[in-house]
């Protein structure tokens, strides 16, 4: 029994990704079950949805795990985690697009466990004089799984081969958080003149 929901769980991960609109006929098809089977597993999309969340907030949990996050320069481990998470990152994209899981007080704690660990190494990059201090921690966590989302999008619909998905999020979510010594401008100031 444990095996076909487990089943079930998977196969309505990878239609919800790819359609988020499916409806539960449509995941018990997805699945080669009947909707009773699938309605004794999961009583309705709501339950079906928290399942899936508690398999995102797990298999993300792995991903952390498996980046090493606390080792070497924080630039690297945003690096590693991008590439371990990126097997989730259309489950997780479908998920930041389900408001009933992120309202009220039945959010789960997971997520908070999640964002905590993220924002722990770009706090200590930021310590490190690795990233820019004027953005948050807080702030670059979000970009970043807005980044996954997107990323996650734009694979599933062929206009970025998944190769590319690690470097492309990486690069431009450090490309902005890297902290860059004062230079002085060379671009010509675009701020109107005073007449005198």
């Amino acid at each position: 029994m444990a095996v076909d929901r487990d089943h079930a769980l998977r196969s309505a991960a990878a239609l919800l990704t790819r359609k988020s609109t499916a409806t539960m006929d449509e995941v018990a098809k997805a699945a080669g079950i009947s909707r009773a089977t699938l309605h004794r597993h999961f009583a309705g999309r709501d339950a079906l949805v928290r399942a899936l969340e508690a398999l995102g907030i797990e298999e993300c949990e792995a991903a952390l795990d498996a980046a090493r996050l606390d080792e070497g320069p924080a630039r690297d481990a945003v690096h590693r985690l991008v590439r371990e998470i990126e097997p989730a990152a259309a489950l997780l994209a479908f998920l930041y697009t389900e408001n009933q899981l992120f309202e009220g007080e039945e959010q789960n704690p997971g997520w908070t466990r999640i964002d905590d660990r993220i924002a722990t190494v770009f706090r200590r990059g930021q310590a490190a004089g690795e990233f820019r201090i004027d953005l948050t921690p807080v702030w670059l966590t979000e970009a970043l799984y807005g980044l996954l989302a997107s990323g996650a999008w734009a694979v599933s619909e062929g206009r970025v081969a998944r190769k590319d998905f690690t470097h492309m999020i990486a690069e431009l979510l450090l490309g902005g958080a890297l902290r860059h010594h004062a230079e002085p401008s060379t671009e010509p100031s675009t701020e109107p003149r005073e007449e005198s």
